[in-house]
């Protein structure tokens, strides 16, 4: 049995959540934020059997897509203001963040 957690944008939260009911996987989902942006994720924490961890990547992958977004940066409070830079500017968001765990044990009470 394998643990499957994603890391995914919010935006891509629901699509992939109705496309896991659709294939029979259940996964509990979590708020986290990113570091980078600071912007919100999503945590999708699957459990699945070892013979099932090729479909639900696939599923992550076609529903997870990376894609150019204009973001607006944060003013960089009591740091450098040299190298802040007051336009927005286009970075790569979406995509996913896999980590395949192994599980030792599984109970459901």
């Amino acid at each position: 049995m394998k643990l499957i957690m994603a890391v995914i944008q919010d935006k891509d939260s629901n699509r992939l959540s109705d496309a896991l009911v659709e294939n029979d996987f259940q996964a509990t989902k979590l708020a986290s934020t990113g570091g980078f942006l600071k912007a919100g994720n999503t945590t999708f924490m699957i459990g699945v059997k070892d013979k099932e961890v090729d479909q639900v990547l696939e599923i992550i992958k076609d529903n997870c897509k990376s894609r150019e977004q204009l973001v607006a940066p944060i003013s960089p409070m009591g740091g450098n203001a040299d190298s802040y830079v007051p336009y927005p500017v286009e970075v790569q968001v979406g995509g996913a963040t896999v980590f395949i765990l192994p599980v030792e044990q599984f109970e459901k009470f």
